[in-house]
């Protein structure tokens, strides 16, 4: 349970890799860039 474990936290750091116990940190879509695109989208005739 330690750098050299597989499955362990301390061990996907070490070693780089993702799984469930460190899943990746999704990145946020912010509201404002969301409002502007709407904006940008409705065209009205």
């Amino acid at each position: 349970m330690g750098k050299g474990d597989k499955k362990s936290r301390r061990g996907k750091i070490n070693r780089g890799t993702f799984g469930v116990r460190r899943p990746r940190i999704k990145k946020q879509v912010r509201p404002e860039t969301k409002i502007d695109i709407d904006k940008k989208g409705a065209v009205r005739p």
